[in-house]
Parts: structure tokens; sequence; C-alpha cells
């Protein structure tokens, strides 16, 4: 049996654009990306702490040490420049491996660099 886990979070990310015209998905600074194990067109879940929304789309890699994260396509209607959101990867684990797996977790400060590192 596979359990669903979380994998990554970048907590409190802030919304630096917001195109409507892309095709979809949420781009997202590479650094950010590497630090938390995160990978192209990877599945994420966002949650938006200024109006609650919460919507899945996919990851792609932003200029590295840009800071950018940026809603593309739809999603760009659920969230604006200067929002704060937090933003999930999960992964699939074996049962007998689940007590010992730890997510990679960043907290980001307003400019999208990061404050801590930690493992939950």
């Amino acid at each position: 049996m596979l359990i669903t886990l979380l994998k990554a979070k970048l907590h409190m990310a802030t919304i630096t654009q917001a195109d409507l015209n892309y095709q979809g998905s949420l781009t997202i600074d590479e650094d950010l990306m590497d630090a938390v194990g995160m990978v192209p067109y990877e599945k994420v879940l966002i949650s938006n702490t200024a109006n609650t929304n919460r919507f899945e789309t996919y990851a792609i890699v932003g200029k590295r040490g840009s800071g950018v994260i940026c809603l593309n396509g739809p999603a760009a209607r659920l969230g604006k420049v200067g929002d704060r959101i937090v933003v999930f990867a999960f992964c699939h684990v074996p049962a007998k491996a689940a007590k010992k797996h730890k997510p990679r977790i960043l907290i980001l400060d307003k400019h999208n660099r990061p404050v801590t590192t930690s493992k939950i």
C-alpha cells in the first residue's frame, strides 16, 4: 500500500507576477525548487493566504536566483502580486516507510529568500 505524504513545501512565498495569457502553471525560481526537491512539471497544490483560494497546477522552472513566483494562465485570477502563498508537493510512500519520511520545507521572507529550511 502507498500513502500520499507531503514531499516539499515553500511556505509563505510571495507572488511576484501573474500572467493570465500564459498556458498555465506556476513559475518558481529554480533555486527554490532545488532547495526542496521539486522538479519541472511536478503537480503542486497552492494555498493563497490572502483570499483562501486553493488550487492545483504544475511547477515550471523560473530564472535561478530571481525569486520569481508567477501564477500563469487561469491561476492568475486566483491571486495577485504581493499575496503570500504556500506551495505543496506530495509523494507516494510505501506504508512501511511512511513513519521515517521527512518533507523538505523552506520558509521564505517577503522577497522569496529562504529564512529557514526545516524537516517536520
